[in-house]
């Protein structure tokens, strides 16, 4: 370990995905690393994120507490909290201190913020770096709806502290955490309204989007789109305490034990002292980045949900990478652009790259799942695989919905990344039956439509007629005399 008083090589503030990612890439490069975390480390993806969520969804599609429509079981959802607790604690010593340190970073539990041009503390210790990394994340944000303060609210951070199952669960927002959390808690056995600004799943193809809010439905959820919140009141003199109603502005009122609001996050860069380093956030607070993920100082580098980029878990480990080695080495690469995306929904949706035409040079070919024999087999036949293919049969994206559309992504967004085209694609042999025979079977329906091109159809029309007539020459040559 180096002295404190040292010049470090890069100083990543931030233990989440991005920092633990970066830290770990810059140390094995050699570099020399200290990482500063204020709480605890694997942010945002282990402890309130990703694995908790997956984790519930999954227990709800076990069957594991009450069905839709069903009083809440407090015995069951004590089960499912339990099952969430043995998750994080078994992936927890991947992101642990003790990784960090097993690779050589050093690691400081504090609140970092910096003084100067290479100079930084934590906790009050002042400490000089070469190069930076911000990774701090971003926290949920919290519409400024009146009377908000006074319900019983939770995020997607703090809803894992409840202890019993609400019995009314009033979701704000309608993007993937919503919908994720809404089944979940409605197959659960609560009662669960979502109220939804404009649709669910915006950034997605209308099609999937008409697929999950089905499937919500379905499970007991109650979409209200189009909808604004005029204002929240609850009964009772006590803050989060009791129930609420909470009302729209045509007048339609929701009653609420609790209120979950999904409606987005924002960058955490509070207190970080941007200012007196020359880095630069847009209007919406977020680290301006390049495509090496290099801020406006040349000396610091951002990466994760801190900057403008989507944030993803999985897009925060590759972006912080990048940025590690750029900063560490000396080189300037760019991240990549492709960035596959998923809600793990039941059905899940996937996508990746361009999802719509928006151009007389593209073209949609799409599989629905009821030509496919495992979604057949499995009785899963209300999905799609759908892709987008430019004139020369590149693959330019797509959307796939149904069960573990996430699995079949990472072929398509390698088909987007490679710049493959479908002929490309359906030339691989794929294994049968399984969902992933539908991204193949579209490649195979877009690269046969080049067979009915007037053009290529007389080719092959005179290619069957010279085989023929080789044929024929070489049955009389073989006859006897």
């Amino acid at each position: 370990m180096e002295p404190r008083s040292a010049v470090i090589d890069l100083l990543v503030i931030g233990g989440g995905t991005a920092g633990l990612v970066g830290a770990k890439t810059a140390a094995r490069l050699g570099a020399r690393v200290v990482l500063a975390e204020r709480a605890r480390t694997g942010g945002d993806c282990l402890w309130t994120g990703c694995v908790p969520s997956k984790t519930l969804l999954a227990a709800a599609a076990a069957g594991e507490a009450s069905g839709p429509g069903d009083p809440p079981g407090p015995s069951a959802f004590s089960a499912v909290r339990a099952r969430i607790v043995a998750a994080i604690a078994a992936i927890e010593p991947e992101d642990s201190r003790a990784s960090l340190e097993a690779v050589g970073v050093t690691v400081r539990q504090g609140e970092a913020r910096f003084l100067g041009p290479g100079r930084a503390e934590i906790d009050g210790e002042e400490i000089r770096f070469h190069r930076a990394l911000i990774a701090t994340g971003s926290d949920p944000a919290v519409p400024p709806v009146p009377g908000l303060d006074r319900a019983s609210v939770v995020t997607s951070e703090t809803i894992w502290d409840l202890v019993d199952l609400p019995r009314r669960l009033v979701i704000i927002g309608g993007g993937p955490i919503a919908c994720e959390l809404g089944q979940a808690f409605a197959r659960l056995g609560s009662d669960v309204v979502m109220l939804v600004r404009s649709r669910i799943l915006p950034k997605e193809d209308p099609d999937a989007a008409d697929v999950v809010r089905s499937a919500l439905v379905q499970d007991g959820v109650r979409i209200v789109e189009d909808s604004t919140i005029e204002e929240v009141s609850t009964v009772g003199g006590q803050a989060g305490a009791g129930e609420s109603q909470v009302r729209l502005d045509d007048g339609r009122s929701f009653p609420a034990d609790t209120v979950l609001v999904a409606a987005g996050r924002r960058a955490r860069v509070a207190g970080l002292g941007l200012e007196r380093v020359g880095v630069d956030v847009d209007d919406a607070g977020q680290v301006r980045v390049d495509a090496t993920m290099r801020t406006s100082n040349p000396a610091v580098w951002a990466a994760g949900d801190v900057t403008q980029h989507p944030d993803f878990t999985h897009l925060a480990g590759v972006y912080a990478s990048t940025a590690a080695s750029n900063a560490v080495l000396g080189v300037s690469r760019s991240v990549s652009t492709i960035v596959p995306r998923v809600t793990y929904t039941s059905p899940e949706v996937a996508a990746v790259g361009v999802t719509s035409v928006g151009s007389a040079r593209r073209r949609v070919v799409t599989m629905q799942h009821s030509h496919t024999d495992r979604a057949i087999t499995e009785g899963h036949e209300n999905g799609f695989t759908r892709l987008v293919v430019d004139r020369r049969g590149r693959i330019l994206g797509g959307t796939i919905v149904g069960p573990r559309a996430g699995e079949t992504m990472g072929e398509l967004s390698l088909a987007v990344q490679r710049k493959l085209t479908t002929r490309d694609l359906a030339g691989v042999i794929h294994p049968y039956p399984t969902f992933n025979d539908a991204l193949w079977n579209a490649a195979v329906r877009d690269a046969r439509s080049t067979l009915e091109k007037p053009l290529v159809r007389a080719l092959m029309a005179a290619l069957v007629r010279l085989t023929r007539w080789r044929a024929v020459r070489s049955d009389r040559t073989q006859r006897p005399v």
